[in-house]
């Protein structure tokens, strides 16, 4: 929402730095919202006023050090010029506070402002009074919020304020945010706290959880009854960790949550604050010295290295279905001939992973979760795994909040969609903390893989281990000797996944199935000959007349051959996957489509109108243009022989269907398994990727009813797929 006042904290910057150029920024949009873009240019300000030369978005060592020794304490009387105050005033508005209309005086309302922000944020009994501190005014440009937020937790807040109040004056502890909220500031703060209690010094206290640290917290554990700051800290993370307990003593209530935790994260129940609790509450690794009964890694299980497994007393191993660099640096990283045989033999149990390229942003879309899905059961099948095993797919980067709404969750909603439609697998995610929550916890995914050894990562610290957490990945260990040595990924094992201790025999991928097609190399060709033969049959780029599909004689064309074709293209990655998946000729499927986008005409439109008002139940509908009653029994028919998961339809669904065919992929997979229903309505074999001229072209007479009209219809439409088919087939090469 827009700020009146911010907007003149905008104005100021610009009216005042000649539109930042001063400044080294852009102008800042007048519009009354706070943001970056407004913070990064008042601490650019207060570079400037204070005569720094360099300037920069960040707060850094350079500018809180000048800050401290020319203004430590910044009031009505020391406050160094007029624009100075104008800074801290239009920071204070950014923030929410009254800044004093922004007139450069460091007034009463100033002041008052000042208090109440050095209260919210729990320094207020370390810094008295109406001054304003380097570390305050540090706090103060940023983003940070001293006052609940939406969906704050009390408890946490009250955590985030102690721990200001006590540390704000060490040398490298800067004010956290006060929300209510958990984050990676915040975890970083409590490791100071605890290196500043076990005794380090500044300069030496790096917030980092090293040797020192895991040394002094292994003689400080605490239990039922203790008291003062050892307790506080150990409530303070386990209140931190999303445990339903209060800040402060160590009462009977936190060791009943205690044990709770431990038993949550398969650690000893032990009921007291001990180091391998510690380490877990702080760090996302935890005690790394933990046993694990799982494992992961990118080479073969052979018999030697599974004697060590079992040796060392593991039960599931995590190999890799597919390996997009087979002769890269890790050649068996994906699962070798005989390997599951092996893993079977010796006891072990598989759980199987799918990763490509899954290290950046731009990777994750909904499309390519189809395709990963699709991808993956195809290898799950050619390996063995059986029905009913959970394939993890991985995000193998640090992705921010933003990115898991925007990227990621599309993406593992094409995995979802896809697996539970067209296979018997189930669907795991691989990767840090909150990716793996989020992504189960919009039902996309039934368990996690943690990657808890990136301790680093945004979407590790500051987050609780996962609620459905199955493996929990903690450190890489090289354990057994001479040709049983192996390299592993140690990870701990909550049972909510067994894994698969028995497989089908391999049977490798099937050869021949389509791919997608080489657009760069044959689109424009491909084109030139559909419109070529689509000409030669009396349907020209646009326009034209022709029989309806209900039986009509219509002038067509609202829709021109080539648009009609980039929306085939468009979608390609699809009909490839339901080609692949249903181990048929995509196009079968991509025929019928371009074909009826073609011919698209004012009847169609109008028969849509009237449904969606109620005068009709029903038309033939989408780039298909199929009926809703069609595809009910298309669907239901498919289900029946087990080659789509979905609850069957009834008439009563007629309208839900018919508005669910208005989406293009829901409709595509519709016209897919149209294409299997007709044979059966024909009596001929089921397609497949052998499925001869005759039999296709009966199929795609079908596909427009019985009758003269729709063997015209058929004999058309071959002559299409030919041209399609023709160039799917090069791609396939």
């Amino acid at each position: 929402m827009a700020d009146a006042m911010v907007e003149r904290a905008q104005r100021f910057i610009n009216l005042t730095y000649d539109n930042g150029a001063t400044l080294g920024i852009s102008k800042l949009e007048e519009n009354g919202v706070t943001g970056w873009p407004v913070m990064y240019a008042l601490t650019r300000a207060l570079q400037y006023e204070m005569g720094l030369t360099s300037l920069s978005n960040a707060f850094g060592p350079t500018t809180l050090s000048t800050l401290q020794s020319k203004y430590p304490s910044i009031n009505a009387s020391t406050v160094p010029s007029a624009n100075f105050c104008r800074v801290i005033q239009s920071a204070l508005y950014c923030k929410g506070y009254d800044g004093g209309e922004i007139d450069g005086t460091y007034n009463e309302r100033v002041q008052s402002a000042v208090a109440k922000l050095k209260l919210h944020m729990g320094v207020d009994g370390v810094y008295a009074g109406t001054s304003l501190e380097p570390k305050v005014v540090k706090g103060l440009l940023t983003m940070d919020a001293y006052v609940s937020t939406s969906g704050a937790d009390e408890q946490i807040r009250t955590v985030q304020r102690w721990l200001n109040a006590r540390y704000v004056n060490r040398r490298d502890f800067f004010v956290i945010p006060c929300d209510g909220h958990h984050s990676r500031d915040v975890a970083k703060s409590m490791l100071f706290a605890i290196q500043y209690e076990l005794g380090m010094a500044d300069g030496v206290a790096n917030g980092n959880f090293g040797p020192g640290t895991q040394a002094g917290l292994k003689s400080h554990t605490v239990g039922l009854g203790s008291s003062g700051t050892w307790a506080s800290l150990f409530t303070a993370a386990m209140v931190l960790n999303r445990r339903d307990v209060l800040f402060g003593e160590f009462t009977s209530t936190v060791r009943s949550a205690v044990e709770e935790f431990q038993a949550f994260s398969m650690l000893s129940v032990t009921g007291v604050g001990d180091y391998a609790t510690w380490s877990s509450l702080l760090v996302s690794y935890g005690d790394q010295t933990r046993k694990g009964t799982a494992c992961d890694c990118v080479t073969k299980i052979t018999p030697a290295r599974a004697q060590t497994l079992v040796n060392a007393g593991y039960t599931y191993v995590g190999r890799y279905l597919y390996n997009p660099y087979p002769n890269g640096s890790l050649p068996e990283k994906q699962i070798q001939p005989g390997e599951l045989e092996t893993i079977k033999a010796y006891g072990l149990r598989c759980f199987p992973i799918y990763q490509t390229f899954s290290d950046s942003a731009s990777y994750f879309k909904y499309g390519q979760g189809c395709v990963d899905a699709s991808n993956a059961v195809e290898w799950a099948q050619a390996h063995g795994f059986k029905p009913g095993s959970i394939i993890y797919f991985a995000v193998d980067y640090d992705a921010m909040d933003g990115e898991v709404t925007d990227f990621i969750l599309p993406h593992f909603r094409g995995i979802s969609r896809t697996i539970s439609e067209n296979s018997g697998y189930r669907v795991g995610v691989y990767g840090p903390r909150n990716i793996c929550q989020r992504v189960t916890d919009a039902g996309y995914a039934e368990t996690c893989f943690v990657s808890d050894m990136s301790a680093g990562f945004s979407g590790n610290l500051g987050y609780p281990l996962p609620t459905k957490w199955a493996f929990d990945q903690i450190a890489t260990i090289t354990i057994g000797s001479g040709d049983g040595q192996i390299n592993i990924d140690n990870n701990m094992a909550s049972g909510r996944d067994l894994g698969q201790g028995d497989f089908n025999p391999a049977a490798g991928i099937t050869s021949g199935l389509d791919r997608d097609l080489d657009q760069a190399k044959y689109r424009a060709p491909l084109l030139a000959d559909v419109q070529s033969y689509l000409t030669s049959i009396g349907v020209p780029e646009s326009g034209g007349e022709g029989w309806s599909a209900d039986g009509d004689w219509v002038t067509y064309g609202a829709v021109t051959t080539t648009e009609a074709f980039n929306h085939v293209l468009s979608a390609d990655w699809m009909f490839t996957n339901l080609a692949r998946t249903l181990r048929i000729r995509k196009a079968l499927i991509q025929a019928p489509v371009l074909w009826e986008l073609r011919k698209l005409n004012p009847l169609d439109a109008l028969a849509d109108e009237a449904v969606k008002a109620g005068l009709k139940d029903d038309s033939s509908t989408g780039w298909g243009q199929i009926f809703a009653w069609v595809t009910i029994q298309a669907r239901n028919y498919c289900i029946e022989r087990g080659l789509l998961n979905a609850s069957p339809l009834t008439s009563a669904d007629t309208k839900a269907v018919w508005d669910q065919l208005q989406d293009p992929e829901y409709n595509i997979r519709s016209v897919a398994y149209l294409t299997m229903y007709n044979a059966h309505q024909l009596g001929i074999a089921r397609p497949s990727l052998t499925t001869g001229l005759a039999d296709t072209q009966a199929l795609l007479a079908r596909y427009n009813g019985t009758g003269d009209k729709a063997e015209q219809y058929g004999r058309e439409l071959v002559g299409l797929y030919q041209v399609l088919e023709n160039y799917n087939a090069l791609s396939r090469v």
